[in-house]
């Protein structure tokens, strides 16, 4: 086991983290889609 494995400085689990991000970014692609969604709607 090297020295980083014994030495960790965050001990949060790293699946919170990762659902955490997708989540974000998930969240950030589907407001872009029902924004371009209205435009198209509204400018037709």
């Amino acid at each position: 086991m090297n020295e980083f494995e014994k030495n960790v400085s965050c001990k949060r689990n790293d699946a919170v983290d990762s659902a955490v991000g997708f989540i974000v970014s998930f969240g950030f692609f589907a407001t872009m889609f029902i924004i371009a969604t209205l435009v198209k709607f509204f400018g037709a």
